[in-house]
């Protein structure tokens, strides 16, 4: 349950961070966008790790000696790129009105593909889908949600600080798994 929570938290960091700065970037905050947001984030997050988890259990047979190791690498890999674009992302230079459909789904794609593969690594290591999810969905949503709002308050520091937590948050998940299929925990 933890892991899944662990899990479920850094993944919608993508999305808050996002979300963040579409708050701190738009002239006006309506309930009608920020609902029409955490909705497009939480459904493409709460889709991407079953096709990950599809995928993965197609390789998985393949790799199943060394699929701690997978688990690990992917889970650092996007840790990592998490931890880095916290600390590197420009913040957002132009306010913007209001954000069109196409560039929400794109946006929601984009923050997605770490839960994708997450969804691999959660195959690899014989979990179970529907729990994580559904976990990952549900916390996108209200994390869009909510970063629609304070973004709009304090701006963007707060979504670059979350990446950065989230991604020492898988790194430590992917160490974990290592660490109890290698049997030091």
């Amino acid at each position: 349950m933890l892991s899944t929570a662990a899990i479920a938290m850094s993944m919608s960091a993508d999305a808050f961070a996002a979300s963040l700065s579409k708050g701190a970037g738009a002239h006006r905050v309506r309930f009608a966008e920020i609902f029409r947001t955490s909705l497009i984030f939480g459904s493409v997050e709460t889709i991407a790790p079953v096709i990950g988890w599809t995928i993965g259990l197609a390789a998985s047979a393949a790799i199943a000696a060394v699929d701690h190791w997978v688990a690990f690498g992917l889970l650092s890999i996007i840790g990592i790129r998490m931890f880095r674009d916290g600390l590197t992302r420009a913040p957002h230079s132009r306010p913007v009105r209001r954000h069109g459909l196409g560039m929400t789904v794109l946006t929601a794609i984009g923050t997605s593909l770490d839960a994708m593969a997450v969804g691999v690594t959660l195959a690899v290591v014989n979990a179970d889908i529907w729990l994580p999810a559904l976990s990952i969905g549900l916390a996108t949503f209200f994390m869009s949600g909510i970063g629609m709002v304070v973004g709009r308050v304090v701006g963007e520091a707060l979504g670059r600080a979350a990446e950065i937590v989230g991604g020492l948050l898988l790194i430590s998940v992917g160490t974990l798994i290592l660490a109890r299929d290698l049997q030091i925990i």
